[in-house]
């Protein structure tokens, strides 16, 4: 269930340090209810009545409730797999009942509702009624009718069914997250690795802030004692104020931990939690799903305001239809009133067409289709408009360690005592240390001590915080165990005898503003020892003294610049450095939290006095190779257009050392091409330390308040490619320069920057996309249009702010998001620029046929087959097209370009009028080239003789398959939106879209050739003969689209200048996908 950290043996240590194990329980052998529980969590009961009522501290108070609960604050439960299912049925599991899915039949009453829908349904009712009550001879006078209802029913029931797979899509991504919601608790003594789901009262559990924040069920802290922790309840409370937390207070479900770190006892999981009540409860009102989001995206906003004005033609074109087939019908025709429901059923079904009812299916399909594949490919979308969104992105802020690098540190050089130690690639620096180097022993037990007891509690030699772990695996390396000595250190263990003095030390947790950790522990001779470790600038500076050999100390003054030697050398390799220090004091605990008058921390604040005056004992270099793939994906960002920046903590030389090896700083941006790829190299605003960053974007006030520049801000962004040092705020306030900037519309500063520097700016405002792991990282994952969460390394808080959760750590999972985003974008203009094809032609046909002989050669049932084959079965399909390399050889998607393109309106307009000429050839032409009877004499009554009743013509049945047969090989050229001349590139390659074109084309058959009054077509089908003219018009489509191709080809080089000049000029609201833009490295 997870993996091991200690083991103490089959039993445990009861409070008394004696044995006790827990076979054969039962359910009365649980004293505390599961309602008592929850009072506690609640704050009905609290603890403190208990240490009045017993006169016991509020820590043995715990201590005594964690024994009730038949669990050890040590050793956690000692059961096996059947106590667990006792405890998950005596007090629950640790799970909400999931909302109940929207039944299909409530989701296909809500489809049917559709304006549209709703009028057909009642043209469907009407047209049956009339042909039923005023026809003498009924026979299948209601079949065009019926045929209208069924043609809504499988509308109806098309939507409805891909709603309800939507649910089943969400409920699969909100297990998917559960998943990866992981948790540390301790049970039988060990150590383990489990989900939410799997935590049940009585469990020890064990968090952190860096990694392990979001608490999942109620508990009780156990400790430690000498730090308390920091709690964000805003989630519950609504007030942003971070709470102190000490031992036994109550943890409540659903808040996060932001500083510090402990351990609890679970005392409500579940239902019976606080946080769990109330999801309940919102479940149960069925008002909440935390995945759901009501707000537009730019996508959709700009496909609604197409259909919005496409709907709006389309009512004008209806009402056209239905004015002019009743005037010239009633008036000039002199034709029965009865008509008027034929007329009326005609301009309803152009509306029909007219109106993309599909564009919104489209979407859904192909943002569904994309998280789905993109699952698959390492990146876990919890928001379906991020895939959109990514298709935007122009800039990425990406991290160093664990995205750029592979996230196996391992520590390859330390100095220590005035001498540096890097073995070969081939040998351990553990190893090397002990027996190629010989290193004191001394050294290595003041080396072992200080790293063993500075780190967290849940860092191990295989999981926790990455730089601790290779920490750790040093000690080991060094022929020590690290378990063994924090169990062994009064004031640190908290096992066995020793766990009644761990309130005796104090944990000084990492901050991003300190930069550093300490922990503090008495000394057998009185007195304490602060061991320390953290950034090396950072702890250079508290230094004083400087370990040496046989344990002696000297002063600091004479050696701090070998150390910033040695620091640049192991920077300059791409390592991490970290300086490990201690101090001896011997004042009382109550001093440990005063603080230095002149010494601060990195953000400004004073510094911990006991933090001061150190001895530095060594610095160690740690290594973490790059990605191979990384290169490569960063140069596919620049190809596509796509800036990327890498924001990291560590120093100058080591993050230049890193992006250079990544590609992200290239010769280029160094002043001179032969010196060293080192940070004083660089050329202005390339590379920037946070310090800096923060006092040049942001000017003070007269009341000395802090205000952001963003006119600074635009000088430094455009160079900006490595941040160094950098903290959490940095991020936010790059996320936010970014976002806001608006440099663009300076076209004076635009060319001068392209001129100078070959730095070319995005005509619109910036996309960016964030990558954080860390708690502090949230508000920048939020702050930014698409956020980043690390899924192996990243904190549950930054998984919880994030859009898109990077299962595999890796940058290059983030260009193949930056593909798929565009893949989006692209699959919707392909079947918008089918869509609107089948308009233009349906709506062009329909208006002739009203104004020529009151009656469309396309029949109302026939045009609503054409709608849905453009709305379900094209959206379907072309939704389905898989991502192409070649998206990444263009610039992002303009967020405010138009959808249809110059390209795609050429597209559009020519194979539209290609359409239009065949169905006008056939409708004027058609009787005499082939020998049939025109359509609107034969399906008159009345026309060849008195009495004679209206039949399904030829004439009109070979319209109809032509016309449909014309939109099937379109589809196929609406795959591709540039003018490609191998309009089957890669087709075989989406099997979805084979087999959809295959089955429409087998129910077009079968429709055309059987489908009779049903699909108002002629009894018995076409002849072969015209089975081949249609298929020939049909395939026409392609060598058109050729034709198409060349005409734009020359209108784009031989084209009307002053028009192409105005495009120029308004560059900021044109059609960018034909420019060959991209943004400098």
């Amino acid at each position: 269930m997870g993996e091991e950290k200690n083991s103490n043996g089959a039993g445990s240590n009861n409070c008394n340090g004696t044995k006790s194990t827990t076979t054969n329980m039962r359910e009365d052998d649980f004293k505390l209810s599961t309602a008592s529980l929850s009072q506690l969590a609640a704050g009905d009961v609290s603890i403190d009545v208990l240490t009045e009522i017993t006169g016991k501290s509020k820590e043995e108070c715990v201590l005594g409730l964690t024994k009730l609960l038949l669990s050890h604050p040590t050793d956690g439960i000692t059961g096996g797999d059947e106590e667990i299912s006792l405890r998950k049925s005596v007090y629950g599991e640790n799970a909400i009942e999931e909302k109940e899915f929207d039944s299909f039949l409530s989701l296909c009453w809500d489809a049917v509702q559709d304006f549209v829908l709703v009028m057909l349904t009642v043209m469907g009712i009407v047209s049956i009624v009339i042909e039923v009550t005023m026809s003498d001879e009924c026979t299948t006078c209601y079949i065009e009718g019926a045929a209208i209802l069924t043609s809504v029913t499988i509308v109806t029931l098309v939507t409805a069914g891909i709603d309800y797979a939507k649910q089943g899509a969400l409920a699969r991504l909100n297990a998917s997250l559960d998943e990866k919601n992981i948790k540390v608790i301790t049970r039988g003594g060990v150590q383990l690795e489990v989900t939410d789901a799997e935590i049940v009262v009585g469990d020890i559990l064990s968090v952190n802030s860096h990694a392990l924040a979001s608490i999942p069920a109620d508990c009780v802290l156990l400790g430690p004692c000498s730090a308390g922790l920091k709690m964000d309840e805003s989630s519950l409370t609504g007030e942003s104020k971070l709470v102190s937390k000490a031992p036994g207070d109550v943890i409540l479900s659903g808040t996060n931990l932001i500083e510090g770190s402990g351990k609890m006892v679970v005392i409500a999981v579940g239902v019976n939690s606080v946080a769990g009540k109330i999801k309940a409860r919102v479940y149960a009102d069925g008002t909440g799903d935390e995945m759901d989001h009501d707000e537009e995206t730019p996508l959709t906003q700009k496909l609604e305001l197409i259909a919005k004005q496409i709907g709006m033609l389309g009512t004008v074109a209806a009402s056209v239809a239905f004015i002019a087939s009743t005037i010239i019908g009633l008036a000039v025709e002199g034709e029965d009133p009865e008509k008027l429901v034929d007329y009326f059923i005609l301009a309803i079904t152009v509306l029909a067409v007219a109106v993309p009812e599909g564009l919104p299916l489209a979407v859904t399909l192909a943002l569904a289709f994309s998280s789905n594949k993109m699952m698959s490919e390492q990146n876990l979308v919890k928001h379906l408009d991020a895939c959109e969104t990514m298709g935007c992105a122009t800039t990425i802020c990406t991290d160093k360690t664990g995205t750029l690098t592979a996230n196996r540190m391992t520590a390859r050089s330390l100095y220590i005592a005035k001498q540096d130690y890097t073995p070969d690639s081939s040998s351990s620096l553990g190893g090397y240390l002990r027996t190629t180097a010989r290193l004191a022993e001394g050294l290595i037990k003041l080396l072992t001590e200080t790293i063993s007891i500075d780190t967290m509690n849940e860092s191990t030699l295989t999981m926790g915080n990455p730089t601790e772990c290779a920490l750790l695996n040093l000690v080991k390396d060094l022929g020590a165990d690290f378990q063994q000595i924090r169990d062994s250190t009064k004031g640190r263990s908290s096992a066995g005898v020793l766990a009644k003095d761990l309130d005796k030390g104090k944990q000084v947790n990492f901050s991003s503003a300190r930069k550093m950790m300490s922990w503090v522990i008495p000394l057998d001779n009185g007195g304490f020892r602060v061991y320390s470790k953290g950034a090396s600038e950072v702890l250079l500076q508290r230094c004083t003294q400087v370990q040496c050999k046989d344990n002696a100390v000297e002063s600091i003054e004479g050696h701090k610049e070998e150390v910033n030697t040695a620091i640049d050398v192991y920077a300059k390799r791409g390592m991490r450095t970290l300086a490990l220090a201690y101090r001896d004091v011997s004042g009382p605990a109550s001093e440990f939290d005063a603080t230095s008058s002149t010494i601060k921390n990195a953000d400004g604040s004073p510094a911990l006095e006991i933090e001061t005056q150190m001895t530095f004992l060594a610095l160690v270099g740690i290594e973490d190779p790059l990605r191979a793939e990384v290169p490569d994906a960063i140069e596919k960002c620049y190809r596509a257009g796509i800036d990327v920046r890498m924001v990291t903590g560590d120093s100058p030389n080591t993050a230049v050392s890193i992006a250079a090896q990544a590609g992200i700083v290239r010769k280029e941006h160094f002043l001179n091409d032969d010196a060293p790829m080192v940070a004083e190299n660089l050329r202005p605003n390339v590379m920037m330390e946070g310090k800096e960053f923060r006092q040049r974007v942001y000017r003070t006030m007269e009341d000395d308040t802090q205000e952001f520049d963003q006119t600074a801000f635009d000088e430094i962004w455009p160079h900006l490619r490595v941040l160094a040092r950098s903290s959490p705020d940095d991020k936010l306030t790059l996320a936010h320069g970014l976002n806001q900037s608006t440099l663009f519309e300076n076209k004076i500063k635009c060319k001068e920057l392209l001129s100078e520097h070959n730095i070319t700016i995005f005509p619109d405002r910036q996309v960016i996309a964030m990558t954080g792991d860390g708690t502090n990282d949230a508000p920048a994952l939020k702050r930014a249009d698409i956020g980043f969460a690390m899924g192996i390394a990243g904190t549950q808080i930054a998984k919880d702010a994030a859009d898109i959760i990077l299962l595999d750590d890796n940058f290059a999972s983030i260009v193949t998001a930056a593909k798929w985003g565009r893949n989006v974008y692209a699959s919707i203009q392909k079947f918008l620029q089918f869509q609107l094809t089948v308009n233009i032609a349906a709506v062009v046909v329909a208006l002739t046929g009203a104004f020529y002989k009151q009656i469309s050669p396309l029949a109302a049932i026939q045009l609503l087959w054409v709608n849905l084959l453009m709305d379900s079965l094209a959206s379907l399909a072309l939704a389905s097209e898989p991502p192409v390399d070649e998206l990444l050889e263009r610039p992002p998607v303009n967020r405010s370009q138009h959808m249809i393109t110059e390209r795609m309106v050429f597209n559009m307009v020519g194979q539209a009028s290609y359409q239009i000429c065949v169905i006008m050839v056939l409708l004027f032409t058609g009787p005499d080239w082939f020998g049939f009877e025109p359509g609107d004499k034969v399906e008159k009554d009345d026309s060849f003789y008195e009495g004679y009743v209206g039949q399904n013509s030829v004439h009109y049945t070979m319209i109809f398959n032509a016309f449909v047969w014309m939109q099937l090989f379109n589809e196929v050229n609406s795959r591709h939106l540039h003018g490609e001349v191998n309009v089957f590139n890669g087709m075989f390659n989406n099997p979805l879209f084979c087999g959809i074109l295959f089955v429409t084309a087998i129910l077009q058959f079968i429709f055309a050739q059987y489908g009779s009054h049903y699909i108002h077509v002629h009894e018995g089908g076409l002849k072969g003969e015209y089975w081949m003219w249609c298929l020939i018009f049909g395939a026409g489509s392609l060598p058109v689209q050729q034709v198409i191709n060349l005409i734009y080809s020359q209108y784009k080089a031989h084209g009307y200048k002053p028009w192409r000049k105005r495009k120029r000029n308004r560059l900021a609201n044109g059609s960018f996908r034909e420019l060959n833009v991209r943004s400098a490295p």
